[in-house]
């Protein structure tokens, strides 16, 4: 329906405008129904509807919604099609309770493991995060439901979040923190973006002008609103201005007083409340026209895309003498309380009632078929479902090891031919609202699978957990099967990929550390009282694993199948490019096994030299490729500038750089198969300027500086020295030579080099 939305908004009261910035109560938008403005709801849920029965954040009234795998494990896809598919299911059940915008996805970076909500998060890569909000977004929207893509950002912590300050470099704001959410903007254009509630260099994330409008709405092109996380304002007026629309959920009237105070003191130009109320009506109207009446959707098909999605998913992390797929015949001892009892979704706000629920035994037995004998021992006591979002208490039944139960699980193993023990994090130990406090599991859990692996040489863990766990286990077992919270068909996915039903194709979207000190942001997370500062920079991740060296448990991108893939002919269509060309890169994969699988190929970029400091590889692309035995394709990737650049702070833009690029491609970050080079004529070169403190090494590297500074060099220090002052060899006296500033030799050389011939050398320099 057409309708003159300024012509309205010329009609509304200062009071009426105000109002329309914040929210009816907490789920809905407020109407005006003498200007048929209608109220719209939204409802959380980045992997399910939870929509409630109440105005409330009462999780008991919740109504029945699938849950889908979380954002942890959606990631773990590497697949957009999936995310797409698992959208629109989320669409049209939205369409179905008359929901308007959906609260999610979630891209906020994965800076550490103890993040109590980086089970809601997709990737501790940028560019992976974006790519998969992207696909989840437009799969939601295309059925004329809004996104509120969130939490717009640097939100990396659940301790102090509504008041910790994230200090953080202009750089690695850039590169890692708003990348993340760049290109879903850019891509998909969510209907909504979700401040976070933390500040960012000193400015709440709901009232940062920097983030909200110079970056988000100016430099993106974000065409829609922002909201605020749920008692995320600090003082409304300010949030305004800097492009807050929306406040949830509604504050009684006090955001609208404050709004309207603002405007007839003449603090706030009633134009800028007027670019907000024609944004938020653009929504709103367009919300609206997209309900339908009386829809429905077979929540039976969406119940089969979930143990689809949750089998994708899953990540094969190890699998000693091909132990798995398991035959469907012998005796397997099914062992663990997750097992019946399943954990397959976090705590918090996306917590969804599930329209039904699969559990792992049940499934194993009716996969395996008769000729398979299961028993069954729990191993542990579990708190599953008795922590959600604050209307109950957390318990931990599930932390200490009970000797009765690992007893009888172990003499069960001892019988059987091959156990497999369903392990991980209980409700208790993971949740928004606060962070985990180490990366163990509970004593339980690691006690049990030591206790069977004495007793049983066949042992398989499945693992559900929103984030990554040591494994002080992992040389006892021969196969570990990470479901992440897979969601409600989690139980029938992972009886998919145990008897070979499904072949396991997802790969790590995050770096398991083999213990927490080794992750970067150890020193300084969750920070100092209300402040965290980023000081590990760009070195997010396996950024850091690279650079510093260090050995993961598992990396980045990590992830095994059941056949076997060969990587062969890359080929670039050019050798030398511009900063604006495109690169093609292509490479050829085979299905060498007689398996037929699915393979994640991963492009990562490489610059060899660099004047700034720069990971050794950043993930640049990525394809998932369906093979059947002996089948080979021809993967494709398309390399934009944005592939080889860095931010630059100094020129508030990104930058390449001339010179050599490595691209390699692989299954992992760290299992490279393929790599070929080509050469950067960057448009506007990084110029070098020249000053009295530039080092020696500098000016020798321009040959009118050297020709220049020579004969300075020598009459100071005499012809023993050599040009090897400006390279990373030679004498320990010409390497000090090379670190030194040049104004230093107006003292070296006693008057062989003066004030004068210094400016003089300055302007060769700067003019060459």
């Amino acid at each position: 329906m057409q309708r003159n939305i300024k012509e309205i908004i010329s009609k509304m009261t200062l009071e009426e405008k105000a109002g329309l910035c914040s929210g009816r109560d907490f789920w809905h938008t407020k109407g005006i129904e003498r200007l048929g403005i209608p109220a719209v709801m939204m409802t959380d849920g980045p992997h399910g509807l939870r929509k409630l029965a109440t105005n409330d954040l009462d999780l008991e009234t919740s109504i029945p919604a699938t849950c889908f795998p979380a954002g942890a494990a959606l990631a773990c896809s590497w697949d957009r099609s999936l995310l797409n598919s698992v959208g629109t299911a989320l669409g049209k059940e939205c369409l179905k309770e008359r929901v308007s915008i959906l609260l999610g996805p979630a891209a906020n970076i994965k800076r550490s493991p103890l993040c109590g909500r980086n089970f809601e998060y997709l990737s501790e890569d940028p560019y992976l995060s974006s790519e998969m909000a992207a696909a989840h977004i437009e799969g939601v929207q295309s059925q004329g439901v809004g996104t509120s893509l969130k939490h717009y950002a640097a939100n990396n912590q659940e301790t102090r979040r509504l008041l910790t300050d994230a200090v953080i470099d202009e750089r690695t704001l850039r590169e890692i923190y708003l990348a993340s959410f760049e290109g879903a903007v850019k891509k998909s254009q969510p209907w909504t973006v979700m401040c976070s509630y933390n500040k960012i260099n000193g400015t709440y994330g709901s009232e940062n002008k920097y983030t909200l409008t110079d970056i988000l709405k100016e430099e993106w092109g974000h065409e829609g609103i922002v909201v605020s996380d749920w008692g995320a304002v600090n003082e409304r007026a300010d949030g305004l201005r800097a492009g807050l629309e929306l406040e949830m959920p509604g504050s009684g009237g006090e955001g609208d007083k404050k709004i309207i105070k603002a405007v007839q003191s003449g603090e706030l130009p009633e134009s800028v409340l007027d670019k907000a109320v024609e944004r938020l009506l653009k929504i709103i109207f367009k919300a609206a026209d997209n309900l339908k009446t009386d829809f429905q959707c077979d929540m039976n098909e969406h119940h089969r895309l979930a143990r689809k999605a949750a089998g994708e998913c899953a990540v094969l992390l190890k699998n000693e003498e091909n132990i798995l797929p398991l035959s469907k015949t012998g005796r397997i001892a099914v062992i663990g309380a997750f097992a019946k009892t399943p954990r397959y979704q976090g705590g918090g706000s996306s917590h969804v009632n599930p329209v039904m629920l699969d559990n792992a035994y049940d499934e194993i037995v009716r996969t395996a078929g008769t000729d398979t004998e299961i028993s069954y021992a729990a191993g542990y006591k579990t708190d599953i479902d008795k922590s959600v979002f604050g209307n109950k208490p957390f318990v931990s039944l599930s932390d200490e090891p009970d000797d009765a139960l690992i007893q009888e699980a172990a003499e069960a193993a001892a019988k059987a031919d091959t156990a497999v023990i369903f392990a991980g994090l209980p409700d208790s130990y993971e949740s928004e609202f606060f962070d985990r406090k180490h990366m163990r599991m509970p004593e339980g859990h690691n006690k049990l699978i030591e206790a069977v692996a004495r007793v049983q040489k066949n042992v398989v863990v499945v693992l559900s957990n929103g984030s990554p766990v040591e494994m002080p286990w992992i040389g006892q077992v021969k196969a570990v099967l990470e479901m992440y919270l897979g969601g409600q068909a989690s139980g029938g996915a992972a009886a998919d990929i145990l008897f070979g039903d499904v072949n396991p194709s997802g790969k790590l979207a995050e770096t398991f550390p083999k213990k927490l000190k080794d992750n970067p942001s150890y020193l300084n997370f969750p920070g100092d009282k209300s402040k965290v500062e980023y000081r590990e920079g760009i070195f997010v991740g396996y950024r850091y694993y690279d650079a510093a060296e260090v050995e993961p448990l598992f990396p980045f991108g990590h992830g095994l199948s059941y056949t076997d893939f060969e990587y062969k002919g890359i080929t670039l269509d050019k050798k030398v490019i511009n900063e604006d060309d495109e690169l093609q890169v292509s490479v050829m994969v085979k299905n060498t096994g007689s398996t037929a699988g699915r393979e994640v190929v991963q492009l990562y970029v490489s610059d060899t030299k660099s004047d700034v400091l720069r990971p050794r590889k950043e993930l640049k692309g990525f394809e998932k490729v369906e093979l059947m035995p002996g089948e080979e394709k021809t993967v494709e990737f398309r390399l934009g500038k944005r592939a080889f650049a860095y931010y630059s702070p100094d020129k508030g833009d990104w930058v390449t750089e001339d010179g050599e690029f490595r691209i390699l491609v692989g299954s992992s970050s760290r299992d490279i198969r393929l790599e070929a080079a080509v050469q950067m004529r960057s448009a506007v070169p990084e110029r070098k300027v020249f000053t009295r403190n530039s080092a020696v090494s500098d000016i020798m590297a321009i040959p009118e500086g050297r020709e220049y500074f020579m004969p300075i060099l020598k009459k100071a220090f005499g012809d023993s020295v050599s040009e090897e002052a400006n390279k990373e060899s030679g004498s320990a006296g010409e390497l000090m030579l090379a670190e030194t500033p040049v104004r230093q030799f107006l003292m070296y050389a006693a008057g062989g080099f003066t004030e004068d011939m210094l400016e003089e050398l300055l302007a060769i320099l700067n003019k060459a």
